[in-house]
């Protein structure tokens, strides 16, 4: 499996003015205030702010998941705004990846037919999905686990399949939404490991919201939101370090 390198320029996700309003039977609600952002191809960000505050109505609108109202989003140039909700679904099928809080995994599947169920709805023959499931597998270092049911998985192993699941389409971008929230301290660390070896070593961009400081810290930047606004982003240590070592 490989994927783009960090270097090369090109913008993985770019949204412009971006309007987002929840409407119930007495009360309109703006989630998203116009929000502009542009994340290159092999970046890693992280989105923080409190709750409420638009962060996951952000990631639901940047991946398509969700309408937007008004403004532009596009990923790898596309604007993903006019196409039709099935256009939509399979592009995300095709480029993109997805890690969720609580794993979302089937528990009458094991380790690998969970991964590798992605591919057979996109119509991948068996084989070819098998394969790639346990390439997927084995970059989070779970392959010798593939035969496991979530049940019989600690909850860092079962985080590391969904992983592996959104990698297995070699997606453009991977989405997390809060990956780290449902485990200890020790899991938390270990899975920010996988997704920062696999951003440095294999190039792949992410795109994480979470609460987590020390989570964020490991990425390239912090975008700081707050009553559905981008209020400023912050450089990390680890994007100084890069832009240090390409200095030199």
């Amino acid at each position: 499996m490989s994927f783009e390198s960090r270097s090369d320029g090109a913008t993985a996700v770019e949204a412009v003015d971006v309007v987002k309003t929840y409407e119930t039977d007495d009360l309109k609600v703006r989630a998203l205030c116009g929000v502009s952002l542009a994340v290159p191809r092999g970046d890693m960000v992280a989105i923080m702010g409190p709750s409420g505050c638009g962060k996951t109505t952000l990631l639901n609108c940047l991946s398509g998941l969700d309408t937007i109202d008004e403004g532009v989003v596009r990923i790898g140039g596309l604007d993903i705004s006019g196409l039709s909700d099935n256009e939509k679904s399979a592009f995300r099928a095709r480029n993109m990846g997805f890690i969720f809080q609580f794993y979302n995994l089937l528990p009458v599947l094991s380790s690998v037919e969970n991964v590798e169920l992605p591919l057979l709805v996109s119509g991948i023959p068996a084989k070819i999905a098998r394969e790639r499931a346990m390439q997927a597998l084995d970059l989070v270092h779970l392959a010798e686990w593939a035969s496991h049911r979530p049940s019989q998985l600690s909850g860092g192993q079962r985080q590391r399949v969904t992983i592996a699941r959104a990698l297995v389409n070699e997606p453009d971008i991977v989405w997390a939404d809060e990956p780290t929230g449902d485990l200890d301290s020790k899991n938390a660390q270990e899975i920010m490991d996988i997704m920062a070896a696999l951003n440095r070593d294999n190039g792949q961009t992410f795109v994480i919201v979470t609460h987590d400081v020390n989570i964020a810290r490991r990425t390239f930047r912090i975008v700081n939101m707050l009553d559905g606004e981008i209020i400023g982003e912050v450089a990390t240590d680890r994007e100084r370090e890069a832009q240090g070592a390409a200095a030199q």
